[in-house]
């Protein structure tokens, strides 16, 4: 008797996990199918052209900066170098040697 309630416990316990899987089987969807026609990816790649030409006008209405503005300057200017006028050299016969000049 013992087994025999096992193997009922057991084969109603495996039914109704049967049951259960084939529930979700039904329930869950399919694999997605990343797919893009022909028109769709045109229709994209126009309107992405379209967008992107309408940003760029209207970011500066006239082409250039309104009113005369330039870009503003940058916040440092590096000093200019210093200028060292090279040191000039003559030649001297008497002593034979070169001197500044």
């Amino acid at each position: 008797m013992a087994i025999n309630s096992f193997i009922q416990r057991s084969a109603r316990g495996l039914t109704v996990a049967a049951a259960i899987v084939a529930g979700l089987s039904l329930v869950m969807p399919g694999p997605a199918e990343a797919r893009v026609s022909n028109g769709a990816a045109v229709g994209i790649g126009l309107g992405a052209f379209a967008l992107g030409t309408a940003a760029g006008a209207a970011a500066t209405p006239y082409g250039y900066a309104p009113y005369g503005g330039y870009a503003p300057p940058p916040a440092y200017y590096a000093p200019p170098a210093p200028y060292y006028a090279p040191v000039r050299n003559c030649w001297d016969p008497y002593y034979q040697r070169y001197y500044a000049c």
